[in-house]
């Protein structure tokens, strides 16, 4: 079948198996939230396992999305489509069967590769069945929405799962339909190349790859030790090395896997900056809040993903009337009413006691989602727009990369605080043993699980310690996110500019 016939008679087939595959991506950022009790007690994952298991799939997604990008131009974008959607599933059927943590990490990261093979593909093949404008930035916008459905769906398909099942079917889930995607797809998606075939640059991957690995994994380390080691320190300073090596390359080679130029203008590097920031706090408060709701309330895993459909409903509301606020406020007055809205009502969850009721904090879950997506919509128009034509490619896959790389950096970076606070202020309890206290010390659900095989008065004391100190450690970690949204609205009314079309967002209409 040639590319003309599918457009005219299968286009929006193929958008419905495009957006299939966003859906999943999204889905599997928040998906595991409801399940990580549930498998926390089965694995017996330590902190910083923990921490890889929820936001080793996000780094990887975000790692590989513009080498993925680069491979796609020069293999065929239908080709690295179609082997991303037999990766990823492939990888959820070995994450379902994982009896390890690393075993876990490893799959999780396997389906990391799997999304970014997907998720560079489908712009590509988006622009080539869909040549009319029109139709073409109708479909993008549907194919957007569809991460965003998927990511706010997560914790409610993941609740009702284990309603019924064990926690590998959070990931079962997905392989139905990886499976009718790649029967569809095989036949419709209709094959392409990129006209400028740029050379794929394996070192620029490399140092991408290792630097930003390495750095996680550093900070990773502070959070389980409480404190910078030798080794943690040096790995985090040879990371950084990496990276800066890995900016250099870009700046000197004719075909550079991210084209940094683009971050010459303020305007664009603001917004990206915006995006990144605000996603990242964006999924770390869903996921710190589905444990609260779960281990500290004892809410099941379908009640705790419900609990948080109000942040994901004002998330949706707020991407759809952000054009219209932004018409009224102007794209830098917009984005910066965003961004204070979302540092106001997270930084306001610190001072939630456990006695404030379900009220109080469905009004600032309603305030972080609502924020969120005004920010995310607005921010993600001012990219595309802020960048030359000719270049509209390359700032996709930088806008991409932000909302990928925010939403496994807030984990890591605002989990790493709260795993460290939590671990040095959990006071000693009567009644454990020396292995039992070790145990506790690694994370609330192992606390939890521990205070379960104890009994009274062991059970209650453990429990309370336990929750006082992710309390403590919850409160400082979303008033360091409440802060780094302050100086990014601070820096967004400074460098943003009004236009007059900030009407309708280019390519993602939500967070």
């Amino acid at each position: 079948m040639t590319t003309t016939e599918t457009t005219a008679t299968h286009r929006w087939t193929v958008l419905a198996v495009l957006c299939a595959g966003l859906f999943l991506i999204g889905m599997d950022l928040t998906v595991l939230h409801v399940a990580v009790p549930t498998l926390s007690r089965d694995l017996l994952p330590g902190t910083s396992q923990l921490l890889w298991i929820v936001d080793v799939y996000a780094l990887t997604v975000a790692a590989f999305l513009v080498t993925c990008g680069t491979l796609s131009d020069r293999l065929g974008r239908r080709r690295v489509l179609l082997a991303g959607f037999v990766v990823f599933g492939s990888a959820s059927v070995g994450a379902a069967l994982a009896t390890t943590p690393d075993v876990l990490i490893a799959t999780r990261a396997a389906l990391g590769l799997g999304a970014a093979m997907v998720a560079a593909a489908t712009v590509a093949v988006i622009r080539t069945v869909f040549p009319d404008d029109r139709e073409r930035a109708v479909a993008i916008g549907i194919w957007s929405a569809s991460h965003s459905v998927g990511a706010a769906l997560g914790p409610v398909v993941g609740g009702l799962l284990l309603e019924r099942f064990w926690w590998g079917s959070v990931f079962l889930i997905n392989v139905p339909v990886v499976v009718a995607a790649l029967a569809v797809g095989s036949v419709i998606i209709p094959e392409s190349r990129g006209e400028h075939r740029e050379r794929w640059d394996g070192v620029s991957a490399a140092l991408s790859i290792l630097g930003l690995g390495g750095l996680v994994f550093a900070l990773k380390q502070v959070g389980e030790h409480g404190a910078v080691t030798p080794s943690s320190g040096a790995l985090g300073l040879t990371s950084v090395g990496l990276l800066v090596l890995f900016v250099h390359r870009q700046r000197r080679i004719s075909a550079p896997l991210l084209d940094l130029s683009l971050f010459s203008n303020r305007g664009f590097s603001v917004a990206t900056i915006s995006i990144l920031v605000c996603f990242a706090n964006y999924i770390a408060v869903m996921f710190f809040v589905t444990q609260r709701f779960q281990l500290l309330d004892g809410l099941a895993p379908l009640a705790a993903g419900a609990a948080l459909l109000p942040m994901a409903v004002a998330n949706a509301v707020g991407a759809i009337t952000a054009p219209r606020i932004g018409g009224v406020l102007g794209g830098r007055g917009a984005v910066t009413a965003g961004l204070l809205l979302f540092a106001g009502s997270s930084g306001a969850l610190a001072f939630l006691g456990p006695d404030s009721g379900y009220g109080a904090l469905v009004g600032l879950l309603l305030g972080t989602g609502f924020g969120a997506g005004v920010v995310t919509t607005l921010g993600a128009d001012t990219i595309m727009s802020e960048a030359p034509p000719d270049r509209a490619g390359a700032a996709g896959a930088i806008q991409e990369t932000s909302f990928e790389l925010g939403s496994g950096l807030g984990i890591v970076i605002l989990g790493t605080v709260l795993g460290a606070v939590y671990r040095t202020t959990l006071r000693p309890v009567e009644g454990l043993s020396a292995t039992q206290e070790v145990q506790a010390r690694d994370s609330l659900a192992s606390a939890v699980e521990v205070a379960s095989e104890a009994g009274e008065p062991t059970r209650t004391a453990l429990r309370t310690a336990a929750g006082n100190a992710f309390s403590g450690g919850f409160t400082l970690a979303v008033t360091v996110g409440a802060c780094l949204l302050l100086g990014v609205a601070a820096a967004a009314w400074r460098s943003l500019r009004d236009r007059p079309d900030t009407g309708e967002p280019t390519d993602r209409p939500s967070a």
